[in-house]
């Protein structure tokens, strides 16, 4: 019997993103690295992705035409599109260009308009003509987040009868607090149309607003597999409040929903070969981390000392406690150690918040606030801090903790989603032999609860700081790369690749 692990599958990622040609979060770096995961083991992976004005194309290279005006139905008529071909890092992409004076993807942004769920209703029905039309038929069609809900939707209800029934679906979703509500405009611009078919509670309708549709939902009704991307957060999502609503829906369709883990890329982040660091490092050698340090403080002029750096990157906003990132600015200071941040509020209210701190904290030699974001310094503040703090109120996953794993910066984490999955506390964790913890967690959402945390971290570096290194040197030896999460997806491919398809 041959082994399913070792058979070639024919995959399509559709998406609103991939790292680093389209990237404004967490969904870019995932489904690059999946896709590269996936054809290392011996796949064939194509990405469909819409093409945007803003796209760093300078990432692309041999960009060309695929196809010449695909015509794609639209409220009755037709928008025509070009399809252009490119390689994004080693992986093969089509970009779909629509030639509508709506502008959908020239904008100069990728998320933020108004007709946000019209534009990616558009582009979902035009990755599915291109597969129509240019003969693709792919073994898996692999689909992130709301913005491509209505794919199992319109391949169970239309495409399916037109050559695609062979055709099966995995549907990711990285965020449940976005999830495309809108009205029944979007059933008659895509051909859908018969809105009360659509609007029963069993399909598309909003589970709290009976006059919306929600497209995420529609993704987890109509997918062959759903999963989302860390296994405390599946529990999250369905039995709390952090599944925004989905929690019922998620129930019913259980026995198809799960959680796998997000991976890291450690061609990208490893201080091994990291060449956007002064020196590099390994668990074995940790001289490297020590000169990154060194050259952190140069480059924010924070003075040179005895005294911990402890880090914040990320963005500032609600999900990820921004209230929390203020204070443990201040606890660190008051403690003895050194504070860097790094990111952008999502209002303008949060980023004039922090701001008016960067104005207010500039002449202390002991922090520095990067308002905005800075690939180079976001690898040297990993590779030179001593302790990083991500402290948010939900977290489906989480990157920022992986790598500050890979580069033996210890994580403070808030204990929720994908942080809990993967950080344990070196003090407390009761499933884990203390020689695989490799952090510090805390629960609550108040400023006591991240004290603790930090004081405790703070406290190993200056009381033991042979234990301190040990502990950074058992998370170093983690294995958060994408071999997990990529056998797992292949299961679960095997596994719906010969399923009947039934709604």
């Amino acid at each position: 019997m041959s082994n399913p692990l070792l058979l070639s599958r024919y995959i399509v990622q559709i998406a609103s993103e991939c790292a680093p040609v389209i990237k404004a979060g967490g969904l870019g770096d995932v489904v690059y690295g999946l896709s590269r995961e996936l054809e290392n083991r011996g796949n064939c992976v194509e990405l469909i992705l819409p093409m945007y004005d803003c796209m760093r194309y300078d990432h692309i290279w041999g960009l060309h035409d695929a196809y010449k005006d695909l015509g794609v139905p639209w409220y009755g008529g037709e928008i025509k599109c070009d399809v252009f071909c490119g390689w994004v890092h080693g992986r093969l992409c089509f970009f779909i260009q629509p030639k509508s004076q709506d502008q959908f993807f020239n904008r100069g942004y990728v998320y933020g308009g108004n007709d946000d769920p019209m534009r990616f209703a558009f582009f979902s029905k035009a990755a599915m003509e291109f597969l129509l039309k240019s003969n693709k038929r792919p073994d898996i069609i692999h689909c992130h987040d709301w913005q491509t809900g209505l794919i199992p939707v319109m391949l169970y209800e239309m495409y399916q009868y037109y050559g695609m029934e062979r055709q099966r679906v995995c549907y990711t979703i990285h965020n449940f607090r976005h999830q495309g509500s809108c009205g029944n405009e979007i059933l008659e611009a895509t051909g859908l149309n018969r809105p009360e078919y659509y609007f029963h509670y069993d399909r598309l309708r909003d589970n709290f607003n009976p006059f919306a549709l929600n497209l995420m939902k529609g993704g987890i009704v109509y997918s062959n597999y759903v999963n989302t991307v860390s296994p405390h957060h599946a529990w999250e999502a369905r039995f709390t409040d952090v599944g925004y609503g989905l929690g019922h829906t998620l129930e019913i369709h259980r026995n198809k929903f799960s959680g796998i883990l997000n991976g890291v890329d450690y061609k990208l982040w490893n201080p091994e070969s990291d060449e956007l660091i002064p020196s590099q490092y390994d668990l074995n050698n940790m001289a490297g981390k020590a000169k990154n340090k060194k050259a952190l403080r140069e480059k924010l002029l924070l003075q040179d000392s005895e005294k911990p750096v402890i880090a914040y990157i990320g963005r500032l906003d609600e999900q990820k406690g921004v209230h929390l990132v203020h204070h443990a600015i201040y606890y660190a200071l008051q403690r003895n150690a050194q504070f860097v941040l790094l990111g952008s509020g999502t209002s303008t209210e949060v980023n004039n918040r922090f701001l008016h701190e960067k104005y207010f904290l500039n002449e202390n030699p002991d922090v520095h606030l990067e308002i905005g974001f800075n690939e180079e310094l976001a690898h040297l503040i990993y590779a030179g801090a001593d302790m990083m703090v991500v402290p948010s109120n939900f977290e489906p996953c989480g990157l920022t903790q992986l790598i500050s794993l890979k580069y033996g910066t210890v994580p403070i984490v808030r204990g929720v989603g994908g942080l809990l999955s993967t950080v344990f506390d070196r003090d407390y964790d009761q499933d884990h032999a203390p020689e695989k913890r490799n952090g510090y967690v805390f629960y609550q959402q108040d400023n006591k609860a991240l004290e603790s945390a930090m004081e405790r971290a703070i406290g190993l570096y200056y009381e033991y700081p042979k234990e301190f290194k040990q502990l950074a040197q058992q998370g170093m030896e983690c294995d958060y790369s994408w071999k997990s999460a990529g056998s797992q997806y292949i299961n679960i491919y095997e596994h719906i690749k010969n399923i009947k398809y039934e709604f």
